[in-house]
């Protein structure tokens, strides 16, 4: 009996040391700012949260909206091209990056929706074009369905928002649905957990560097961020797919073939519901277009918003 005693008050320290050993701690907001945000970056007190965002170039005005666990950086490199033609805004939504977790703890898209209304607002953007990949996609089409004389063109980016059923492949939507894994997750997220995320929507794994592993690994570890990609993955969402044929702006959709978060079928169904919408599809590509082959998507984006259109009179 003492020796079961001994062996289990054995295997409770070893657990123990293993969990102090991997465990990831949260980052403070405070130390990440030194490393993320630059002489672009300001702030913006919205919905009870210190909002970080850039704002670069010259009119008209395009807003662009990142994914989930990506950041306002996803779009660096569409930035340094677009700015020579347009004024780039692009902010760390709510739960990611820099800004971190809703302080209500709200992550539905209509709360997405208001948060980035609140932003423009701020800014004075009466209209405008509006970019977004993955679930940035969706809050995009979400809010142009919504505000539909705001939106002056959009473009879609492997954009989330047609239901599936089943589990989602992402490895970071399995670990937090699973019951046993999920506190780990608020404690322990390895960089090599980062990289095979990254591996899962990059097509062509070559591109993924350490620096963007640390980049994502940071913003990961942002205090707060982790629980709130949870709550985030437990958040119920209406479907409002029906309401995409509302849209009746002039729209590019984008898509990486080889997407395996976003179904290559979902870019032919934008392409039907979305009147006159164009389709772009892009070989050895995967979930984030911008990122992967920045200099040939961007071109296309630019042709697309600066290509004369009747609707461009209102920006």
């Amino acid at each position: 009996m003492r020796k079961l005693g001994r062996f289990i008050v054995m295997i409770i320290i070893i657990l123990f040391l293993g969990f102090y050993i991997l465990r990831n701690p949260d980052k403070p907001v405070e130390i990440l700012k030194k490393y993320y945000a630059d002489q672009e970056s300001e702030w913006l007190e919205l919905q009870g949260m210190q909002v970080h965002y850039r704002e670069e170039g010259n009119d008209p005005p395009v807003v662009l909206l990142h994914g989930t666990g990506a950041s306002l950086h996803t779009w660096d490199d569409w930035t340094s091209k677009m700015k020579d033609h347009l004024t780039v805004f692009r902010m760390d939504l709510p739960a990611f990056g820099l800004t971190g977790p809703h302080p209500g703890r709200d992550y539905s898209i209509q709360a997405y929706i208001d948060f980035v209304n609140g932003f423009v607002e701020s800014q004075g953007l009466e209209s405008f074009y509006l970019a977004g990949n993955s679930l940035g996609g969706y809050i995009a089409w979400a809010y142009t369905v919504r505000y539909p004389g705001k939106v002056a063109k959009l473009l879609l980016l492997d954009s989330s928002g047609y239901p599936h059923e089943g589990e989602s492949d992402a490895l970071a939507f399995k670990i937090a649905t699973n019951p046993v894994l999920r506190p780990l997750m608020k404690h322990i997220t390895p960089k090599s957990f980062i990289r095979k995320n990254l591996e899962q929507v990059y097509y062509d794994d070559s591109r993924i560097s350490d620096q963007l592993v640390t980049l994502y690994h940071d913003m990961a570890l942002r205090a707060g961020n982790r629980q709130a990609f949870i709550d985030r993955v437990f958040t119920e969402h209406s479907d409002l797919s029906d309401h995409i044929k509302e849209i009746n702006c002039p729209t590019l959709i984008m898509w990486g073939k080889e997407d395996t978060w976003a179904s290559l079928d979902d870019a032919s169904c934008f392409e039907k519901d979305i009147d006159g919408a164009q389709l772009i599809i892009y070989e050895n590509i995967g979930h984030v277009p911008m990122e992967e082959d920045p200099e040939l998507t961007v071109e296309d984006a630019l042709q697309f918003l600066l290509s004369a259109n009747l609707t461009d009179s209102d920006l």
